[in-house]
Protein backbone atom coordinates (compact mmCIF):
# COMPACT_ATOMS: atom_id res chain seq x y z
CA UNK A 1 0.00 0.00 0.00
CA UNK A 2 2.94 2.44 1.22
CA UNK A 3 4.59 1.50 -2.35
CA UNK A 4 1.56 2.34 -4.37
CA UNK A 5 0.79 6.02 -2.62
CA UNK A 6 4.52 7.06 -3.18
CA UNK A 7 4.11 5.37 -6.80
CA UNK A 8 0.72 7.61 -7.67
CA UNK A 9 2.44 10.87 -5.56
CA UNK A 10 5.30 10.96 -7.93
CA UNK A 11 2.59 10.88 -10.78
CA UNK A 12 0.91 13.28 -9.26
CA UNK A 13 3.80 15.70 -8.40
CA UNK A 14 4.61 15.45 -11.83
CA UNK A 15 1.31 16.52 -13.28
CA UNK A 16 0.83 19.11 -11.20
CA UNK A 17 4.29 20.63 -12.58
CA UNK A 18 3.49 20.22 -15.73
CA UNK A 19 -0.20 21.72 -15.42
CA UNK A 20 1.66 24.67 -13.41
CA UNK A 21 4.51 25.10 -16.14
CA UNK A 22 2.29 24.75 -19.29
CA UNK A 23 0.84 27.59 -21.78
CA UNK A 24 -2.57 29.16 -20.37
CA UNK A 25 -4.94 28.57 -23.13
CA UNK A 26 -5.47 32.03 -23.74
CA UNK A 27 -5.63 33.04 -27.53
CA UNK A 28 -2.06 34.50 -28.45
CA UNK A 29 -2.49 37.54 -30.82
CA UNK A 30 0.04 37.35 -33.53
CA UNK A 31 0.55 41.01 -35.03
CA UNK A 32 1.39 41.27 -38.55
CA UNK A 33 4.32 44.04 -37.43
CA UNK A 34 7.16 42.34 -37.12
CA UNK A 35 8.80 41.64 -33.99
CA UNK A 36 11.67 44.62 -33.48
CA UNK A 37 13.68 44.87 -30.24
CA UNK A 38 12.36 47.83 -28.29
CA UNK A 39 13.76 48.87 -24.72
CA UNK A 40 13.85 52.74 -24.09
CA UNK A 41 12.82 54.60 -20.88
CA UNK A 42 10.64 57.69 -20.47
CA UNK A 43 12.02 60.63 -17.49
CA UNK A 44 8.60 61.71 -16.85
CA UNK A 45 10.31 65.02 -15.60
CA UNK A 46 11.22 65.55 -19.19
CA UNK A 47 7.67 64.22 -21.02
CA UNK A 48 5.65 65.75 -18.63
CA UNK A 49 2.70 65.55 -20.78
CA UNK A 50 2.22 61.87 -20.15
CA UNK A 51 1.80 62.78 -16.50
CA UNK A 52 -2.06 63.80 -17.50
CA UNK A 53 -4.69 61.35 -17.83
CA UNK A 54 -5.95 60.77 -21.40
CA UNK A 55 -2.25 62.54 -23.17
CA UNK A 56 -0.29 60.34 -25.63
CA UNK A 57 3.19 61.00 -27.13
CA UNK A 58 4.93 59.38 -30.18
CA UNK A 59 8.35 58.70 -30.15
CA UNK A 60 10.19 58.08 -33.38
CA UNK A 61 13.37 56.18 -34.40
CA UNK A 62 11.82 53.23 -32.10
CA UNK A 63 10.07 50.13 -32.47
CA UNK A 64 9.20 49.20 -36.34
CA UNK A 65 7.60 52.63 -37.01
CA UNK A 66 7.59 55.12 -33.48
CA UNK A 67 6.24 54.25 -30.65
CA UNK A 68 2.66 55.69 -28.83
CA UNK A 69 2.63 56.09 -25.33
CA UNK A 70 -0.49 56.93 -23.34
CA UNK A 71 -1.22 57.83 -20.08
CA UNK A 72 -4.42 56.58 -18.88
CA UNK A 73 -3.60 56.68 -14.81
CA UNK A 74 -0.68 58.81 -14.12
CA UNK A 75 2.05 56.82 -12.10
CA UNK A 76 0.06 53.77 -12.75
CA UNK A 77 -1.63 53.04 -16.13
CA UNK A 78 0.49 53.06 -19.54
CA UNK A 79 -0.09 52.25 -23.08
CA UNK A 80 2.68 51.97 -25.64
CA UNK A 81 1.97 50.35 -28.59
CA UNK A 82 3.75 50.66 -32.35
CA UNK A 83 2.62 53.44 -34.69
CA UNK A 84 2.36 50.91 -37.63
CA UNK A 85 -0.65 50.51 -39.26
CA UNK A 86 -1.80 46.76 -38.66
CA UNK A 87 -3.38 46.67 -42.14
CA UNK A 88 -0.24 48.21 -44.39
CA UNK A 89 2.51 46.57 -42.23
CA UNK A 90 4.98 48.45 -43.17
CA UNK A 91 6.83 51.13 -41.51
CA UNK A 92 6.22 53.81 -43.63
CA UNK A 93 2.56 53.10 -43.29
CA UNK A 94 1.92 55.17 -39.60
CA UNK A 95 -0.95 55.95 -37.73
CA UNK A 96 0.53 59.89 -37.94
CA UNK A 97 -0.28 62.30 -40.70
CA UNK A 98 2.30 64.79 -39.96
CA UNK A 99 5.82 64.80 -41.17
CA UNK A 100 7.02 67.08 -38.08
CA UNK A 101 6.27 63.53 -35.57
CA UNK A 102 9.11 61.76 -37.36
CA UNK A 103 12.06 64.25 -35.71
CA UNK A 104 10.93 64.82 -31.57
CA UNK A 105 8.43 63.29 -29.15
CA UNK A 106 5.56 64.91 -29.42
CA UNK A 107 2.23 65.11 -27.72
CA UNK A 108 -0.87 63.98 -30.05
CA UNK A 109 -3.36 66.62 -30.05
CA UNK A 110 -6.39 64.06 -31.12
CA UNK A 111 -7.72 60.97 -29.68
CA UNK A 112 -7.68 59.57 -32.76
CA UNK A 113 -4.92 58.50 -35.36
CA UNK A 114 -5.53 57.97 -38.76
CA UNK A 115 -2.95 56.14 -40.94
CA UNK A 116 -1.21 57.70 -43.83
CA UNK A 117 -1.63 55.01 -46.42
CA UNK A 118 -4.92 53.17 -45.81
CA UNK A 119 -6.85 55.47 -43.82
CA UNK A 120 -7.59 53.33 -40.97
CA UNK A 121 -8.27 55.07 -37.41
CA UNK A 122 -7.27 53.67 -34.15
CA UNK A 123 -7.81 55.40 -30.53
CA UNK A 124 -4.38 56.93 -29.11
CA UNK A 125 -4.75 56.15 -25.71
CA UNK A 126 -4.98 52.19 -26.21
CA UNK A 127 -4.34 51.52 -29.65
CA UNK A 128 -7.60 50.34 -30.29
CA UNK A 129 -9.40 49.91 -33.65
CA UNK A 130 -12.04 52.49 -34.43
CA UNK A 131 -12.85 52.03 -38.11
CA UNK A 132 -10.63 50.13 -40.98
CA UNK A 133 -9.68 48.57 -43.45
CA UNK A 134 -7.50 47.53 -40.47
CA UNK A 135 -9.04 44.29 -38.32
CA UNK A 136 -6.73 44.34 -35.70
CA UNK A 137 -5.54 46.94 -32.72
CA UNK A 138 -1.98 48.29 -33.11
CA UNK A 139 0.62 46.05 -31.88
CA UNK A 140 1.26 46.60 -28.18
CA UNK A 141 4.48 46.62 -26.00
CA UNK A 142 5.27 46.69 -22.31
CA UNK A 143 5.13 49.76 -20.02
CA UNK A 144 6.54 49.28 -16.33
CA UNK A 145 6.51 52.46 -13.85
CA UNK A 146 10.05 52.77 -11.72
CA UNK A 147 9.70 55.49 -9.03
CA UNK A 148 6.76 57.18 -10.60
CA UNK A 149 9.73 58.95 -12.33
CA UNK A 150 10.51 57.11 -15.05
CA UNK A 151 8.49 54.77 -17.46
CA UNK A 152 10.50 51.81 -18.92
CA UNK A 153 8.94 50.74 -22.33
CA UNK A 154 10.10 47.43 -24.23
CA UNK A 155 8.81 43.61 -25.45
Amino acid sequence: MKHSVLKYGKYLSILILFLITSPSCDKVYDSPIPDVFVSFNINLANINELTVSGNSVFFPGVGFGGVIVSCLQPGMVYYAFDATCTYEARNNCVVLKDEDFKHCPCLLSSPIVTCTCCGSQFLAIDGSLVEGPATVSLKQYNVSVKNNTTLRVYN
